[in-house]
C-alpha cells in the first residue's frame, strides 16, 4: 500500500511538472508563449525537420551567401524555425544588453531599447521606423517612452502576427503598426520618416550599404537613425584557429550571411551619405558582459532542452524543433566565447544624421 502510494504521488508530481513546462511556463521575461505552443512559425509542422536541413544546407554551399538575392528567404526561414522558442526562452526581446547590477534581465533590456530612442530625439507626434522588429518588444518600450508613432517592419509574416498580438495586448496597438518586408526594398515613401533605429537586426543584411541606404531614403532632412550592430572587434585575429571558429559559429546559428568588422561601420554610413555624430561599442566596461545571461542560463537550456524533446516525443512540437533548439543552445556557447575573448559585439552602436538639404 505504501509503494503505491509513493507511487501515485510520484506521478502526480511528474504530471503536474510536465503540465507546469508545457502549458504554464512562459518565457523568461514575460509570458507570451508556453512550451506546448512551439512551432515552425509559417511552417507546416510536417516540415519543419526538413526546413531545418534547408537551412543547415546553406552554410555547406559558401557561394549561395555571397548571393544577395537569397538571403532573404534564408533569414525568413531562420526565423520560422527560432522565433517561438526565442520567445519562450528568452522573451519577447530578441537582443541582448549590458547588464547592470541590481537590475534584472528584463529592466536591463529595457534601459538598452530606451537609451536607443532617447537618442533619436523624438516624441508625441513623431513617426519613427523600427528596422527588423521582430515580435517587437523594442516597439512597444520605445512607444511607450517616446510617444510616438513606430512603424516596425519584419520579413517573417509569422512575426508580424506576434508583434500585433502582443501590440494589442499592451494597449498599444494605437501607436505601433507592423509591415511585413525586406528591409532592403522597404515599402515606403521617402523622407516619411522623423527617425528611424535597428537593434541588432541589421546583422542578416549581405550588404549593411544596401539596409543604410533604405534607411537614409526613408527619412527626412535632419533626421536621426541609431543602429546596435554585431560586429568583430579590434581584438579578432583571422589566422587565430579559435577565433575563427567562434565566428563561423555566431554565422551559422544566427542566420548571418558574414560577421563585419567594427571598423568598417561608419565608413559605409558616410558612403551612404549619412553624418556620423556618434559610435561606441555599448559593451565595453563600465558595462556588465552581455553574455552573463547566456552563461548563467545553462541550467535553464538543459531544462528548455529536455522539455523540448518530450514535446517532439509526444508530438505536441513538431519534428525538427529538437534540432533547432539545440542548434540554438550551441550557439549560445560561441556568443559567449565571442564575450569572453572581447573578439565580438552585438552592440557597437552607431548614431547618424541625414544632412539638412541647403535649400531648406
Amino acid at each position: 500500500m505504501e509503494n503505491l502510494t509513493l507511487f501515485m504521488t510520484a506521478a502526480v508530481i511528474a504530471g503536474g511538472g510536465l503540465y507546469w513546462f508545457m502549458c504554464i511556463l512562459g518565457s523568461a521575461e514575460q509570458k507570451g508563449k508556453r512550451a506546448a505552443d512551439l512551432s515552425g512559425g509559417s511552417i507546416s509542422a510536417e516540415k519543419v525537420g526538413d526546413k531545418y536541413k534547408q537551412y543547415w544546407s546553406f552554410f555547406l554551399r559558401p557561394k549561395e551567401i555571397d548571393k544577395p538575392s537569397q538571403v532573404p528567404a534564408f533569414v525568413d526561414t531562420f526565423y520560422n524555425l527560432v522565433t517561438d522558442i526565442y520567445e519562450w526562452g528568452w522573451g519577447q526581446s530578441f537582443h541582448f544588453s549590458p547588464s547592470i547590477p541590481g537590475k534584472s534581465h528584463a529592466a536591463a533590456t529595457r534601459l538598452h531599447e530606451e537609451f536607443a530612442v532617447d537618442l533619436l530625439r523624438v516624441g508625441p507626434g513623431d513617426k519613427i521606423l523600427d528596422v527588423g522588429c521582430g515580435v517587437g518588444g523594442p516597439m512597444r518600450a520605445i512607444a511607450a517612452r517616446s510617444g510616438s508613432n513606430v512603424v516596425g517592419i519584419t520579413i517573417n509574416e509569422y512575426q508580424v502576427g506576434r508583434a500585433r498580438t502582443h501590440n494589442k495586448k499592451a494597449g498599444l496597438d494605437s501607436l505601433c503598426e507592423v509591415v511585413c518586408g525586406d528591409f532592403l526594398q522597404m515599402p515606403f515613401d521617402g523622407e516619411s520618416f522623423d527617425g528611424a533605429y535597428s537593434i541588432e537586426a541589421t546583422c542578416h543584411a549581405p550588404k549593411l550599404e544596401d539596409v543604410y541606404g533604405e534607411v537614409y531614403r526613408v527619412l527626412k532632412p535632419g533626421a536621426m537613425y541609431v543602429s546596435y550592430e554585431w560586429v568583430t572587434t579590434g581584438e579578432y585575429r583571422s589566422d587565430d584557429p579559435e577565433h575563427v571558429e567562434i565566428v563561423q559559429g555566431i554565422e551559422r546559428g544566427d542566420a548571418l550571411p558574414g560577421l563585419r568588422c567594427f571598423d568598417e561601420v561608419a565608413e559605409i554610413a558616410r558612403k551612404v551619405g549619412f553624418e556620423v555624430v556618434e559610435e561606441k561599442d555599448l559593451a565595453r566596461p563600465p558595462s556588465g558582459p552581455w553574455w552573463a545571461r547566456l552563461k548563467m542560463g545553462r541550467i535553464a537550456y538543459w531544462r528548455n532542452h529536455v522539455v523540448v524533446s518530450v514535446l517532439a516525443k509526444l508530438g505536441v512540437a513538431p519534428e525538427g524543433v529538437v534540432e533547432v533548439h539545440d542548434m540554438l543552445y550551441k550557439t549560445a556557447g560561441h556568443l559567449t566565447r565571442g564575450g569572453e575573448t572581447g573578439i565580438f559585439t552585438p552592440m557597437y552602436m552607431i548614431l547618424c544624421r541625414k544632412p539638412v538639404k541647403a535649400d531648406d
